[in-house]
Formats: structure tokens, sequence, C-alpha cells
């Protein structure tokens, strides 16, 4: 707990920042907020992209325009908490114009609903900041519907006024409850609607022609986005895994930018002036460029500016971690390079798997995404980063550490290169063909494997879970076609569709590249077996129980999504193997994980998961919001050590507290190795390929590789596949 003095001059110098803050943050005006020259010409090239090589036929018109319309309204106010019914009356005057919009590229009636946004913002953080001081009754029986979804918009300001007051209420009561002390919650709460109306104020005109955009193209499927000039360079990073700039991750920390992480051999690290916790107020380019006060901004913003082209020089005005506000700062000069960021590369490592007395050594290869540097290969670079290089060196390194068996660990993994998923299963089966592709004209293409010989022959299984989607489908499902390894886990996401990025800066150079990327669906997959990737996902061979409702999740909860399809199969010879042997591994697993206390904690914990998912209500009386929150948290505490204990680490004590995790901070946690050791459904893939391993019955063919059927079927034959054990969602 801080001392008062110290608590005074903290809350005074912050207020004092941020009010010097919006003096040098780059806000928009409302008269900025308009469609530009580019803008315009980027509508004509995606309306003509999308009418004419989109996948889907979908006509743009006053159906059409309606759907867009709801979409780009639920895109600005999806709970419903800023537009009144009013705004909406005024609004529905466009549901049958869009299309006019959009094929004339006159935007600017959708802009003002966006400048209508901004001002509502405003008139409810306006209300908010005021209601924060106000008195609240915790013994009051009244809930606040944070999920209003399809709720009634509220009919006038009174109406928007209650509502406000409860989730104002709400936020009280959630800080009172995560031991925020009382002093501090109103500045808390101020700071926190304050920083809303201030990156709210900052989204420009691009940003407006994207949530636009976006909004059309998801009317007509999931997939199919637009890029802006800063979203397509990010994309490019990600496919990459390769920048150039310091070295540094960077967050939002009200009106501060922060040093999350310095980049392990970056420019950053390799200076040894910048670290974790510093702050940034002030950047300037090369040796001599002004100092440009960055107090205030969005974080994009100064991450443009940091970024830049390698050898160059970027001056970064540092507030040291520790230093309080308003105190002296350094400047540190770092000179760019080339980043590789290594987070989303493939990673291999070698778990123990009890067997008997002894122990079984499966190696395991992470890959969070499919990676390839376009780039680079284009450049003739011969050491450009891609996921089958990277794969084929760790497997090479885990044969040598006598791994009896591999896992390919896909979980989460949402995709990326197709050619890179290709290659990748080349890898394990050799040449031969890997996935079927056909395009809005019926013609089908068989994207095929070069690798001239197979890297890895032993036992294979591959790892999923519901966020495996489009290439790590692919990878899985010709796996499972050719019966080269057993697919473990979770049916996957079910996104069997094409998306090609088409640069729209090509066809006008006048506009200087700020025409920005539309990602627009062409063509379907379809594996080699003829069944598609598309809504179903891939079932697995062994598949681990969940408690999640596959409707509410994967391409089957989204909409607009193409149905399931297939065609005839590709010519390929799997690999002959025996189904009673498949069969028994399934039954061990299900008796294994029936009383494996760490699994069924797992599942139990799922299960509270998706329960509180369903939950659109929270109680505002403190009494009983107390109780359902303090059993909650022991039950949870009960199910970590369940796991703990299980897997052989000593339990947390049962009053320990679990430090509050502020809502920014979400997607910068990051695993650590006590998570690793905690993997509960990684644990249990090496225990399935484990009992395949050790399987009592000689035929050991899915393990050494053989391509050749017991019906005397030669490579090039064509073979019927068995159809997944689940049955097939049309």
């Amino acid at each position: 707990m801080r001392q008062a003095a110290t608590l005074f001059l903290s809350l005074l110098l912050s207020t004092l920042l941020s009010a010097a803050s919006w003096a040098n943050a780059p806000v928009v005006s409302l008269e900025d907020l308009k469609p530009q020259p580019e803008h315009r010409r980027s509508t004509r090239l995606i309306t003509h992209v999308i009418g004419n090589y989109h996948y889907r036929n979908v006509p743009l018109d006053d159906a059409l325009s309606k759907k867009i319309l709801d979409r780009y309204i639920e895109a600005l106010d999806p709970a419903r908490s800023y537009f009144t019914q009013a705004d909406m009356n005024e609004f529905q005057q466009h549901e049958t114009r869009v299309d006019d919009y959009l094929r004339s590229s006159s935007l600017n009636p959708l802009f003002d609903m966006f400048v209508r946004f901004r001002q509502r913002l405003g008139e409810r953080v306006e209300y908010a900041t005021k209601a924060v001081d106000g008195k609240f009754d915790f013994t009051v029986d009244e809930s606040f519907d944070f999920d209003r979804k399809g709720a009634a918009w509220p009919k006038d300001t009174a109406e928007l006024d209650e509502l406000w007051r409860k989730r104002v209420k709400n936020d009280i009561l959630s800080l009172k409850l995560a031991g925020k002390p009382l002093n501090e919650i109103s500045t808390t709460l101020k700071k926190r609607y304050d920083g809303l109306v201030r990156r709210t104020a900052q989204l420009n005109s691009e940003d407006v022609f994207q949530t636009l955009m976006n909004a059309y193209t998801t009317a007509i499927d999931p997939h199919t986005s637009y890029f802006s000039p800063r979203t397509s360079e990010n994309f490019k990073i990600r496919m990459s895994l390769s920048l150039e700039g310091i070295g540094a991750v960077l967050q939002s920390d009200n009106e501060l930018t922060v040093v999350r992480e310095v980049v392990t051999g970056g420019p950053a690290d390799l200076s040894g002036k910048l670290h974790a916790d510093d702050r940034i107020v002030g950047i300037g380019q090369d040796e001599k460029g002004a100092i440009v006060d960055v107090i205030g901004w969005r974080l994009d913003d100064v991450v443009d500016l940091i970024r830049g082209p390698k050898n160059s020089v970027v001056r970064l005005q540092v507030l040291p971690k520790g230093t309080a506000l308003g105190g002296p700062t350094s400047t540190v000069a770092i000179t760019r390079n080339t980043i590789q960021l290594d987070e989303q590369a493939a990673k291999g490592t070698v778990i123990d798997v009890k067997r008997g007395t002894g122990v079984a050594k499966i190696g395991v290869i992470t890959l969070p995404t499919f990676y390839m540097d376009f780039e680079a290969r284009s450049a003739g670079d011969e050491n450009y980063r891609s996921t089958t290089r990277d794969v084929r060196k760790i497997i090479g390194e885990l044969q040598a550490k006598h791994i009896e068996g591999l896992v390919i660990d896909l979980r989460a993994n949402g995709g990326g290169s197709l050619s890179e998923a290709t290659e990748l299963t080349g890898l394990f089966i050799g040449p031969g063909p890997v996935v079927q592709v056909r395009d809005s004209q019926g013609r089908v293409q068989v994207e095929r494997s070069t690798e001239p010989q197979v890297d890895y022959k032993g036992p294979l299984a591959v790892l999923v879970d519901r966020n495996s989607a489009s290439a790590s489908e692919i990878f899985a499902g010709a796996i499972q076609d050719y019966h080269r390894g057993m697919i473990i886990g979770e049916p996957t996401f079910g996104k069997g569709t094409v998306q090609n990025l088409v640069d729209l800066n090509r066809f006008d150079q006048t506009m200087n590249g700020k025409l920005g990327q539309l990602k627009a669906t062409i063509a379907q997959f379809f594996r080699v077996s003829g069944s598609s990737t598309q809504y179903q996902g891939v079932v697995p061979d062994v598949g681990f129980p969940t408690v999640m409702d596959d409707d509410d999740h994967g391409e089957r909860s989204l909409d607009n999504a193409l149905p399931w399809a297939s065609i005839d199969p590709a010519r390929f010879t799997p690999v002959a193997y025996s189904v009673d042997r498949l069969d028994g591994v399934r039954k061990s697993h299900e008796k294994r994980i029936s009383t494996d206390t760490a699994f069924q904690a797992l599942l139990a914990t799922e299960r509270a998961v998706s329960d509180a998912q369903k939950q659109k209500a929270l109680s505002l009386r403190e009494d009983k919001r107390r109780t359902e929150h303090d059993k909650a948290r022991a039950e949870q505490r009960t199910r970590e050590n369940q796991i703990r204990v299980a897997r052989g680490l000593p339990p947390l004590p049962a009053d320990a507290v679990t430090p509050e995790i502020e809502e920014e901070d979400d997607e910068f946690r990051k695993p650590d190795e006590k998570d690793k050791a905690l993997d509960v459904i990684l644990s249990e893939a090496g225990n399935v390929l484990t009992d395949w391993i050790y399987a009592d019955t000689a035929d050991k063919r899915l393990v050494d590789n053989d391509r050749e059927t017991k019906s005397g079927s030669k490579p090039g034959a064509s073979v019927t596949v068995p159809p997944p054990r689940a049955t097939e969602v049309h």
C-alpha cells in the first residue's frame, strides 16, 4: 500500500501528464474524418475484384446493402451502448443505398456515421466520468447486462444513462473485488475512460475506411478482408517473421509507450541502453533530427516512427524504469537492423513419457504458424526463413537425441503460407499430391510436394485443437489421408477456403502506395481424399474430450461461411496400417484420461470457462458477487493444484493471491516454463503416440512409412480412403 503523500504526488503528476498529453497527441478532428482520394480509388478496385473474381458470386445489391450496414453499425457499437433508437432511425435511410455508395465511391454518408459514433462515445464517457464520483448502493439486487448483442437499442438518452450507470457501478465493483483501494478506484476508472476517448480520437480516415470495407467484405464471406497500408505492412512482417527496427516489444500504458520486452540479440539488446519497463516519450530520426514528443500517441503511430530501414539511426528519449513521471530522461541512439521474430518460429523439444519402468523419448515440434520470407527468397537470399527449412533442421537435431516418435504441435496455428504447408507435408510423405484447389470456375488444381525424399520415417502424431485452421488443416488432412500419422486432439477450425492477396497499388501508381491490399477468397481447399476441410474441419483419429459446443466455435460459428463440399479424390497411395491397432490406442487413451486427475481438472476448467462465456449479465449486489467471485477463485485454485500435484509440482497455498491482469495487458502474456510443465494435453499426446509405438502387433508399416497397400496397389494408383469417424456436416 502506498503512503498518502506518495499517492497524492503520483496522482497529481499523472493528471498533469494527461493534460499535457492532449496538446501533443495527434488527435484527428471531426472535420478531417472524411473519405480521401485514395479511398475512392480503392473502393472502385475492391468492388471490381470482388465482383469479378471472388469464389462466391454475391451481387452488390439492396439485399447485400442491408447486411453491410448492419455489420458496419455492429463494428462501431457491438454492445449497443452508444447509439439510440433515434440514431438507428436516421441510419436506416442508408439501408438500401450502401451498394450505391460503393459503386460510385461516394462514402461520405458512412463516414458521417463514424463522426456520430465519436460524438456519442464522448457523451457517454463524459457521463461515466461524472458518475464515478457518485454514490452507489451495492446492496440493491440489480444486474449489469454486458452482452447486449441483439438487444433493443436504447430509446433515448435517459435509457442510455441507466445502462452506463450500471456499467460504471460494475466497473467500481470489479475493482473492489480485485482488491483495489477505494481511494484509487475513481482515478483508475477516470484514466480508463479518458483513454477510451483518447484512443478513439486518434482513429483517422484510414481506420474508418478499413472498418467500412471490412463490413462489406465480411458480408460476403468471413475471410475476405481489406488491409490498410499500415495493416498490410504488419501482415508482411507476420509472414516473414522479420522486420527492420530496434528489436523491442512495446505496449501502450495510458499515455505512455512502455518497453514490454527487449528482443534478445536485437539492436536494442546489443546497445545495452534500453530495458524492459523503460518508457519512450520522444523519438527523433537520424543523428540530428528533431525529437518528436509521443506522449499520448496511439501505439501504432509510435511504432511507425521507430521502424525504419536497416542501418539507419533512431533516437529515443527514454524515461528509465523506476524514474518518477516528470523525472530526468536520457536519449538513446540505436542503429536499426533486421530483427528475427523467433516467437512465432518452429521450435523443437524432447519430452519423457513414462513406459513401465522406463521412459520413451518423444520429440515435439511446436509450429505456431506457416511462414515464409517471400521477399528474401525472391531477392536470392540463400538463408531465407521458412517453415520447412526450420522444421527439417529441427528434425535432424531431434533424431540426434534418439527420439522414438515425433509430435507436430499445431494447436492455435491459424495457418499461413499454402506453399509451406505443402512442402512441410513432403518432409513426411516425399513427393506426391497434398491438397486440391478448386477455383470459382470449377477448375481443380492439385498442389504437390516436390520434396525428393522423406526426412522423417518414424512414428508421427499431429496434435490439433479447435484453433488449428487453414494451412494447419491442409497438413493434418494430408497426413491423415496418407495414413502417415495419427491426428490427435479436437476437431479443427474448419477454414477450407483460399485467399489471394491483391496489392491494389499495382493498379494505380499515382496513389503512391496508399491503396492497401485486398485479401479475397478465390478458391476452396479439398483434401486428396476429395473431402473439404471447409466447415467440418479435420476430425482426429484419437479425439480428446471437450465441453465446448462445436457450433459456438470455428467456421461453424461464423456468418456467411461456405458449406462443406466434396470432389473426386486425387491419385495417391496411403500407408497400410492396422485399424485394430488404432482402436486399441483409442481405448487406452480413454481409459487413461478417465482416471487422470490432471486431465479431468483441465476439463473442469474448460467447463467453467464455457459456463462463464454463456453468462450475459453480472449481479451488482456486492455480497452475492463476492461470494461468486471467491467461490470461482477457490475452485480454480483447486483445479490448478490438482494439475500441479499430478505433474509432480508442489501445490500453491489455498489463500495465495493471483495477480489481477489489466485488460490491455492480456495479449502480452506469454507462457513460462511452469506453463509448459503443466501442459496436460501435450503430455497425453505423448502417451498416445507411445501407445502406438509399443502396440502389441507386427504391423509396423505406419512406423517405417511403407507406401504400398495391403492389396498390392503401387504408388500412383487410385485408392478409396475410409471416411472420418464423425458424421460429415453439409
